[in-house]
Parts: structure tokens; sequence; C-alpha cells
């Protein structure tokens, strides 16, 4: 056997340990992009074959267990993506909040490299611009995601030429982005300083994150079992405010996965307020 092989007995182990570990269920018919994923790390942690690299995770290896994870995250992500959520952020949702007199929190679940995050942060500062008064008690924008590679990348903030040029906005690359020595672009301090990124798996307590006004949930459910979906939505629910606002990815419903929030339809798009209890 080769080191890009594996038989299936390994793959339904390692597809428990995953859907385990973060809720991601491969379902069947996925070995090639297990073999695809996990193929690197076999060469880089020095194993004989996939099969002896899931037998590590298996037994409890945790470095081995991290690298497989982040490897097998998808971590597709631009800027502004879909654009509309940024648009009805913009305008109607930011007037609601605007004058309300507590912390104005959104939380960019499962993060990737930061994209969203700091696309939401860009379309509140730019709201800002025109609203000078508004969000006097402050903001916080909160990344999160479960690969410590991408929070990383998140952190430094920083983006080569090729990320840069999928989905930004001419006029916001101008304004909030600097050059760096080696060719690369740099988050400007004052959208930095409203976003802090976090370690966090969907599937633990959501205790620790205090409430949101908005949370982007987006492109992220797809991964996960009917039951998961709903215990992660139940959890959502439990820390927006009462009038706050969930948005999901643009395939992405809640039907017959909760009853505790109000669709509301836009031109374009959509998003969900929680129900008041």
């Amino acid at each position: 056997m080769t080191e890009i092989e594996f038989d299936q007995q390994h793959y339904v182990s390692f597809s428990y340990f995953l859907e385990r570990a973060c809720g991601i269920v491969l379902g069947e018919n996925k070995q090639y992009l297990v073999r695809s994923r996990l193929t690197p790390l076999v060469k880089k942690f020095n194993c004989a074959t996939i099969n002896a690299y899931i037998d590590s995770v298996i037994k409890g290896n945790r470095q081995h267990q991290t690298a497989a994870i982040e490897a097998m995250t998808t971590n597709e992500t631009l800027w502004f993506r879909d654009g509309y959520p940024f648009k009805l952020l913009e305008s109607p949702i930011l007037s609601q909040f605007a004058a309300k007199n507590r912390k104005f929190r959104v939380w960019s679940a499962a993060c990737s490299s930061g994209q969203e995050a700091y696309s939401i942060a860009m379309t509140i500062l730019n709201f800002k611009k025109q609203q000078a008064n508004s969000f006097r008690a402050g903001i916080e924008i909160i990344g999160t995601d479960i690969s410590e590679e991408m929070l990383q990348r998140c952190r430094s903030a920083e983006y080569d030429q090729l990320a840069i040029s999928r989905g930004l906005p001419l006029q916001f690359k101008a304004d909030f982005f600097e050059s760096t020595d080696d060719n690369k672009l740099r988050l400007k301090s004052p959208i930095k300083d409203l976003t802090k990124f976090q370690s966090f798996n969907l599937l633990d307590s959501y205790s620790s994150l205090g409430k949101f006004d908005i949370i982007f949930c987006r492109n992220v459910l797809i991964y996960f079992s009917a039951d998961v979906k709903k215990q992660i939505l139940q959890k959502i629910a439990a820390c927006l405010q009462d009038d706050g606002i969930l948005f999901l990815g643009a395939s992405e419903s809640l039907s017959g996965l909760t009853d505790k929030f109000t669709m509301v339809r836009c031109s374009p798009g959509l998003y969900y307020v929680k129900k008041p209890l």
C-alpha cells in the first residue's frame, strides 16, 4: 500500500473522529478529499501511510489531530462575500442599532483568514463617516475560527495582492489599507482596533462569548448534520440580544431546524431576527 492509499475502515474511523471533534460530516465517497488533504501531513510527520497517520489521530496525538482538523476545514473566503449582507448592514440595519445605549457587538463565526470580520469593520466605519455620533458606547467585532493558522493570518491583517483582488472595493482599499515592505497590504489601525480574534469550536459552550447584536454564521452549517445544526442554532439564539440579527450563507436555510427566528426578506437577500421571548 502506498502513502496516498488508505482503506475503508480508516476512512470511516477518520470520518467519525472529524464529526466528533468539530461537527464536520464527510458522508460517503469523500475518500478522494481525505486523501488529498492528508497526504501532505503524512509526509510532514514522516508517517508510512495515510492509515498510519489516521491511527495516530485516533489514538490521541494532539499535534496530528490539530493538523488534520485544520487540513479538513474549508477556508474559502473573500471580501464582502455575496455583497447583500454588507449592503443590508450599512442600510438599514446599522441605523437600527446606532443609537442604542450599549456596546455594539458583532460575531463573525468560522472567520477563516479574516476577510468577513474586516469587511464588517469597514462597513461600520464607512457608516460612521456619515453618522459621526453613532455607536457612542463602542464597537466590538469578534472573529472566531477553529484553525490557529487562520487566526494568525487574521491577526497579522496582511494580505497579498491576489487576496486583495478578491472582492475589495477600490475605495476601501485606499481608505483602510497601507503598503508593507514585501508588497502586501496591511489594514490600518482604526479597522484592527475594532476587531479581535480567538480560537473557538462551534460545538463548545458559547457562554464565554457574551451577547451579540449581529452574528454572521455564513457557509458554515452546510458542513454539519441536521442535529448539530439544531444545537448550534439553539446556542446562537441564546447569545443574541432580543432584537439580534443572524446572517446565514446564501444557500443556507433555517427551515426545519429552529423556530427562534423570523425571516426578513429584502431586495436582494434576507436575514433572520431573533424572536422575542
